[in-house]
Protein backbone atom coordinates (compact mmCIF):
# COMPACT_ATOMS: atom_id res chain seq x y z
CA UNK A 1 0.00 0.00 0.00
CA UNK A 2 1.63 3.30 -1.09
CA UNK A 3 1.26 6.58 0.75
CA UNK A 4 -1.77 8.58 -0.43
CA UNK A 5 0.46 11.61 -1.03
CA UNK A 6 2.41 12.08 -4.29
CA UNK A 7 5.71 12.57 -2.43
CA UNK A 8 6.64 13.01 1.22
CA UNK A 9 3.83 12.15 3.64
CA UNK A 10 3.59 15.09 6.10
CA UNK A 11 2.01 12.85 8.75
CA UNK A 12 5.34 11.03 9.04
CA UNK A 13 7.02 14.22 10.28
CA UNK A 14 5.25 13.67 13.63
CA UNK A 15 7.84 13.35 16.45
CA UNK A 16 6.54 9.88 17.31
CA UNK A 17 6.83 8.59 13.73
CA UNK A 18 9.86 10.40 12.34
CA UNK A 19 12.64 8.50 14.23
CA UNK A 20 11.54 5.16 12.78
CA UNK A 21 11.23 6.61 9.26
CA UNK A 22 14.73 8.06 9.58
CA UNK A 23 16.04 4.59 10.50
CA UNK A 24 14.16 2.91 7.65
CA UNK A 25 15.52 5.39 5.09
CA UNK A 26 19.12 4.87 6.21
CA UNK A 27 18.81 1.09 6.06
CA UNK A 28 16.95 0.93 2.75
CA UNK A 29 19.35 3.30 1.00
CA UNK A 30 22.22 1.12 2.22
CA UNK A 31 20.41 -2.04 1.09
CA UNK A 32 19.83 -0.50 -2.33
CA UNK A 33 23.41 0.73 -2.84
CA UNK A 34 25.52 -2.07 -1.41
CA UNK A 35 25.03 -4.71 -4.14
CA UNK A 36 25.63 -2.10 -6.87
CA UNK A 37 28.86 -0.81 -5.36
CA UNK A 38 30.52 -4.14 -4.55
CA UNK A 39 33.36 -5.00 -4.71
CA UNK A 40 35.07 -1.61 -5.14
CA UNK A 41 33.11 0.26 -2.48
CA UNK A 42 31.76 -0.57 0.98
CA UNK A 43 28.55 0.94 2.39
CA UNK A 44 28.49 1.39 6.16
CA UNK A 45 25.74 2.52 8.53
CA UNK A 46 27.37 4.82 11.08
CA UNK A 47 25.96 6.42 14.23
CA UNK A 48 26.72 9.86 15.67
CA UNK A 49 26.07 10.03 19.44
CA UNK A 50 25.94 12.93 21.85
CA UNK A 51 24.19 13.88 25.08
CA UNK A 52 21.54 16.55 25.54
CA UNK A 53 19.77 17.88 28.61
CA UNK A 54 17.85 20.78 30.16
CA UNK A 55 16.10 22.93 27.51
CA UNK A 56 17.26 20.54 24.77
CA UNK A 57 14.82 17.95 26.11
CA UNK A 58 12.09 19.47 23.96
CA UNK A 59 13.98 19.07 20.68
CA UNK A 60 12.43 16.44 18.45
CA UNK A 61 10.25 15.17 21.27
CA UNK A 62 6.51 15.84 21.79
CA UNK A 63 5.80 19.10 23.65
CA UNK A 64 4.47 17.25 26.70
CA UNK A 65 8.05 17.34 28.00
CA UNK A 66 7.98 21.09 28.53
CA UNK A 67 4.45 21.48 29.88
CA UNK A 68 4.35 22.71 33.45
CA UNK A 69 7.77 24.38 33.60
CA UNK A 70 7.84 27.30 36.03
CA UNK A 71 9.13 30.79 35.31
CA UNK A 72 11.80 32.37 37.49
CA UNK A 73 9.16 34.51 39.27
CA UNK A 74 7.04 31.45 40.02
CA UNK A 75 10.08 29.64 41.40
CA UNK A 76 10.94 32.53 43.75
CA UNK A 77 7.37 32.77 45.01
CA UNK A 78 7.22 29.01 45.47
CA UNK A 79 10.48 28.95 47.42
CA UNK A 80 9.30 31.67 49.79
CA UNK A 81 6.11 29.77 50.52
CA UNK A 82 8.03 26.56 51.19
CA UNK A 83 10.41 28.30 53.60
CA UNK A 84 7.50 29.46 55.76
CA UNK A 85 5.78 26.06 55.76
CA UNK A 86 6.76 22.89 57.63
CA UNK A 87 9.59 21.05 55.90
CA UNK A 88 7.95 18.62 53.50
CA UNK A 89 9.54 16.91 50.51
CA UNK A 90 8.62 18.26 47.11
CA UNK A 91 8.76 16.45 43.78
CA UNK A 92 11.19 18.22 41.45
CA UNK A 93 12.55 17.53 37.98
CA UNK A 94 16.25 17.40 37.23
CA UNK A 95 17.92 18.07 33.82
CA UNK A 96 19.03 14.47 33.32
CA UNK A 97 21.20 14.01 30.20
CA UNK A 98 20.01 11.59 27.54
CA UNK A 99 21.81 10.21 24.53
CA UNK A 100 20.89 11.17 20.96
CA UNK A 101 21.76 8.68 18.22
CA UNK A 102 21.73 9.83 14.59
CA UNK A 103 22.40 7.40 11.78
CA UNK A 104 24.11 8.24 8.51
CA UNK A 105 25.86 6.40 5.66
CA UNK A 106 29.48 6.28 4.57
CA UNK A 107 30.74 4.93 1.25
CA UNK A 108 34.44 4.03 1.33
CA UNK A 109 36.77 2.57 -1.25
CA UNK A 110 37.47 -0.97 -0.09
CA UNK A 111 41.19 -1.15 -0.85
CA UNK A 112 42.26 2.30 0.37
CA UNK A 113 39.56 2.79 3.08
CA UNK A 114 39.22 6.35 1.76
CA UNK A 115 35.92 8.06 2.54
CA UNK A 116 34.26 8.82 -0.81
CA UNK A 117 30.68 9.88 -0.01
CA UNK A 118 28.61 10.70 3.08
CA UNK A 119 24.81 10.49 3.03
CA UNK A 120 23.00 12.42 5.77
CA UNK A 121 19.27 12.50 6.49
CA UNK A 122 18.60 15.53 8.67
CA UNK A 123 17.00 15.08 12.09
CA UNK A 124 15.00 17.68 14.08
CA UNK A 125 18.06 18.24 16.30
CA UNK A 126 20.12 19.25 13.24
CA UNK A 127 17.64 22.01 12.37
CA UNK A 128 17.28 23.70 15.77
CA UNK A 129 19.70 25.75 17.82
CA UNK A 130 21.62 23.52 20.21
CA UNK A 131 24.25 20.83 20.42
CA UNK A 132 22.75 18.72 17.64
CA UNK A 133 22.97 21.54 15.11
CA UNK A 134 26.40 22.58 16.29
CA UNK A 135 27.83 19.07 15.92
CA UNK A 136 26.27 18.58 12.50
CA UNK A 137 27.45 21.96 11.21
CA UNK A 138 30.99 21.14 12.35
CA UNK A 139 30.89 17.81 10.52
CA UNK A 140 29.35 19.44 7.45
CA UNK A 141 32.11 22.05 7.32
CA UNK A 142 34.73 19.33 7.68
CA UNK A 143 33.28 17.41 4.73
CA UNK A 144 32.93 20.56 2.60
CA UNK A 145 36.57 21.36 3.29
CA UNK A 146 37.65 17.96 1.93
CA UNK A 147 37.23 16.08 -1.37
CA UNK A 148 34.47 13.87 0.07
CA UNK A 149 31.10 14.02 -1.68
CA UNK A 150 28.05 14.95 0.44
CA UNK A 151 24.40 14.06 -0.01
CA UNK A 152 22.10 15.87 2.43
CA UNK A 153 18.43 14.86 2.54
CA UNK A 154 15.98 17.18 4.33
CA UNK A 155 12.45 15.78 4.67
CA UNK A 156 11.43 18.01 7.59
CA UNK A 157 9.48 21.24 7.10
CA UNK A 158 10.15 22.50 10.62
CA UNK A 159 13.42 24.11 11.59
CA UNK A 160 16.22 26.17 10.06
CA UNK A 161 17.48 24.85 6.73
CA UNK A 162 21.16 24.25 6.14
CA UNK A 163 22.83 27.22 4.44
CA UNK A 164 23.38 27.47 0.70
CA UNK A 165 24.54 30.56 -1.21
CA UNK A 166 23.06 32.12 -4.31
CA UNK A 167 19.63 30.49 -4.35
CA UNK A 168 16.90 31.58 -1.96
CA UNK A 169 14.29 29.16 -3.31
CA UNK A 170 11.66 28.30 -0.72
CA UNK A 171 10.51 24.69 -0.58
CA UNK A 172 9.14 22.24 1.96
CA UNK A 173 11.87 19.66 1.35
CA UNK A 174 15.18 19.38 -0.46
CA UNK A 175 18.09 17.15 -1.37
CA UNK A 176 21.60 18.53 -1.75
CA UNK A 177 24.18 16.68 -3.87
CA UNK A 178 27.59 18.25 -3.38
CA UNK A 179 30.51 16.77 -5.31
CA UNK A 180 33.96 17.19 -3.83
CA UNK A 181 35.43 18.18 -7.21
CA UNK A 182 32.80 20.85 -7.95
CA UNK A 183 32.80 22.89 -4.77
CA UNK A 184 31.56 25.46 -4.04
CA UNK A 185 28.87 24.53 -6.58
CA UNK A 186 26.31 21.84 -5.75
CA UNK A 187 23.00 20.48 -7.09
CA UNK A 188 19.92 21.36 -5.04
CA UNK A 189 16.72 19.37 -5.61
CA UNK A 190 13.92 21.48 -4.08
CA UNK A 191 10.41 20.04 -3.88
CA UNK A 192 7.14 20.57 -2.04
CA UNK A 193 4.40 18.51 -0.46
CA UNK A 194 2.60 18.37 -3.80
CA UNK A 195 5.63 16.96 -5.70
CA UNK A 196 7.15 13.49 -5.98
CA UNK A 197 10.53 13.06 -4.32
CA UNK A 198 13.48 13.36 -6.72
CA UNK A 199 15.88 10.78 -8.09
CA UNK A 200 19.56 11.76 -7.93
CA UNK A 201 22.96 10.21 -8.64
CA UNK A 202 25.37 8.95 -5.98
CA UNK A 203 28.74 10.69 -6.57
CA UNK A 204 31.71 8.32 -6.72
CA UNK A 205 35.22 8.39 -8.13
CA UNK A 206 35.54 9.91 -11.59
CA UNK A 207 34.80 7.38 -14.31
CA UNK A 208 32.80 4.97 -12.14
CA UNK A 209 29.16 4.23 -12.87
CA UNK A 210 26.98 6.18 -10.42
CA UNK A 211 23.81 4.50 -9.13
CA UNK A 212 20.68 6.65 -9.17
CA UNK A 213 18.86 6.84 -5.84
CA UNK A 214 15.13 7.07 -6.54
CA UNK A 215 13.99 8.48 -3.21
CA UNK A 216 10.30 8.23 -4.06
CA UNK A 217 10.57 4.55 -4.93
CA UNK A 218 12.44 3.76 -1.72
CA UNK A 219 9.93 5.75 0.33
CA UNK A 220 7.03 3.85 -1.23
CA UNK A 221 8.66 0.53 -0.35
CA UNK A 222 9.27 1.66 3.23
CA UNK A 223 5.70 2.91 3.62
CA UNK A 224 4.43 -0.51 2.59
CA UNK A 225 6.90 -2.60 4.63
CA UNK A 226 6.35 -0.53 7.78
CA UNK A 227 2.54 -0.64 7.32
CA UNK A 228 2.16 3.09 7.80
CA UNK A 229 -1.29 2.90 6.21
CA UNK A 230 -2.38 0.95 9.32
CA UNK A 231 -0.56 3.27 11.75
CA UNK A 232 -1.80 6.63 10.48
CA UNK A 233 -5.41 7.75 10.96
CA UNK A 234 -5.80 10.18 8.08
CA UNK A 235 -9.45 10.84 9.00
CA UNK A 236 -8.82 12.15 12.50
CA UNK A 237 -5.15 13.06 12.91
CA UNK A 238 -3.81 16.55 12.37
CA UNK A 239 -0.43 17.09 10.74
CA UNK A 240 2.43 17.91 13.15
CA UNK A 241 4.04 20.32 12.49
CA UNK A 242 0.98 22.09 11.10
CA UNK A 243 0.69 22.89 7.42
CA UNK A 244 0.02 26.38 6.12
CA UNK A 245 -3.59 27.25 5.42
CA UNK A 246 -3.15 26.76 1.67
CA UNK A 247 -1.35 23.43 2.10
CA UNK A 248 -3.98 22.25 4.60
CA UNK A 249 -6.75 22.93 2.08
CA UNK A 250 -4.80 21.08 -0.60
CA UNK A 251 -3.98 18.10 1.64
CA UNK A 252 -7.54 17.67 2.92
CA UNK A 253 -8.93 17.82 -0.63
CA UNK A 254 -6.27 15.33 -1.78
CA UNK A 255 -7.22 12.91 1.01
CA UNK A 256 -10.95 13.34 0.39
CA UNK A 257 -10.48 12.42 -3.27
CA UNK A 258 -8.90 9.14 -2.08
CA UNK A 259 -11.62 8.39 0.46
CA UNK A 260 -9.42 9.14 3.47
CA UNK A 261 -11.23 12.29 4.68
CA UNK A 262 -14.91 12.92 5.26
Amino acid sequence: MPSPFPGMDPYLEHPELWPALHHWLIIEIARFLSPQLRPKYLVSVEVRMYEMADDDLSIGIPDVNVIGRQTATELITSNVAVAAAPAQPLTVTLPVPFTIREGYLEIRERETKELITVIEILSPTNKRTGKGRQMYEEKREEILGSRTHLIEIDLLRRGRKMPVIGNDVESHYRVLVCRGNRRPRADLYAFNLQNPMPAFPLPLRSGDTEPVINLQELFTQIYDIASYDLKIDYRNWEVIPALSEADTIWAEAWLRDRGLRD
